[in-house]
C-alpha cells in the first residue's frame, strides 16, 4: 500500500477485511487481518486485539509483533488499561501521551512504555449493545488519532464484529434453524394475507403487499405483525377506487 494514497488505502483495507468473509473462514484470521490492515493504514506502530470469550473474559487473539503481546498479555493480568476500560465501557479510549497517563493504568503504563510506546488508541468491536472485544493500536510517539482515523479503525472494527457475530451464529445450529423455520412461517403468513387482501380489496396481490408494507413501515410494526392483523381481522384493507387504505379494524 506504499504508493498508494490514503483514499486508495482506506478502499483495499475494507476489501481485505471483507475478503476473509468467505465460506469456513477462520476468526483469528478475520482479527489478524483486522488488526494488521488497521496498523497500516493508519501508520501506527503495532497493533493487538482482544475478544471475550464465552464466560467473557478477554483473551489476546491476534497482535503485529511479539510487542504488542508482551503489553497486551500485561494488560490483561492486570485487569485494567485501555483496552480492557474501551471493552467495559464500548467506547474507544485514547490515551495520546502513556508517560504523562499519570496512575491509572501503572503495570499497563510501564509496559507500553517498556516496549518503546508513546501513544495508544483503542476501538471496541461492537454492534449495537453488544461489545465482543477491543483493539490496540500503539504509535511510538506521542499524540492522538485525529477523528478521520478513528473514524476508519471504527468501521473496519465493525465489519470484522459482524463476521463475528455471524460466524458465532452459523455455529449454532438451533439458532440457524429456528431462524430459518421463523422465515419459512412469516413468508407463508405472507402470501395468505397478500391473497385475503387481493380478494376483499380487489386489487393485485402486489399491490396488496405494497399497502401492508407501508403500514407497517408508517406504524413502526413488523411486516408479520400486520399480515397477522389481516388475518385474525384486526386489520381492515380497502379499496376506495382512488386509494387502498389500512386501518385497524373496530372493535
Amino acid at each position: 500500500m506504499a504508493n498508494q494514497s490514503r483514499e486508495q488505502k482506506v478502499s483495499a483495507a475494507f476489501v481485505t477485511v471483507a475478503d476473509t468473509l468467505i465460506d469456513d473462514y477462520d476468526t483469528v484470521t478475520l482479527l489478524q487481518t483486522l488488526v494488521e490492515v488497521c496498523a497500516d493504514i493508519l501508520a501506527t506502530d503495532a497493533g493487538g486485539l482482544l475478544l471475550a470469550n464465552s464466560e467473557g473474559q478477554l483473551q489476546l487473539v491476534a497482535s503485529t509483533s511479539d510487542r504488542a503481546d508482551l503489553v497486551e498479555i500485561l494488560q490483561l493480568d492486570a485487569g485494567v488499561g485501555p483496552c480492557v476500560d474501551c471493552f467495559t465501557t464500548g467506547k474507544p479510549v485514547t490515551v495520546g501521551d502513556i508517560a504523562g497517563s499519570g496512575s491509572r493504568w501503572p503495570v499497563f503504563r510501564e509496559a507500553a512504555l517498556g516496549q518503546g510506546f508513546q501513544s495508544v488508541h483503542a476501538t471496541p468491536l461492537r454492534l449495537r449493545g453488544t461489545v465482543l472485544g477491543a483493539m490496540n493500536l500503539f504509535s511510538t510517539t506521542v499524540g492522538e488519532l485525529n477523528d478521520a482515523d478513528i473514524a476508519v479503525a471504527q468501521a473496519l472494527a465493525d465489519v470484522a464484529t459482524i463476521g463475528i457475530i455471524q460466524e458465532r451464529i452459523v455455529r449454532d445450529s438451533g439458532i440457524v434453524a429456528e431462524q430459518l423455520q421463523r422465515a419459512l412461517h412469516s413468508r407463508v403468513l405472507i402470501e395468505q394475507a397478500k391473497g385475503a387482501v387481493a380478494q376483499t380489496a380487489n386489487v393485485s396481490p402486489e399491490n396488496a403487499f405494497a399497502v401492508m408494507r407501508k403500514f407497517a413501515r408508517d406504524n413502526n410494526l413488523t411486516l408479520s405483525g400486520v399480515c397477522e392483523g389481516v388475518m385474525d381481522r384486526t386489520l381492515e384493507i380497502t379499496n376506495s377506487g382512488a386509494a387502498t387504505t389500512a386501518k385497524l379494524a373496530r372493535k
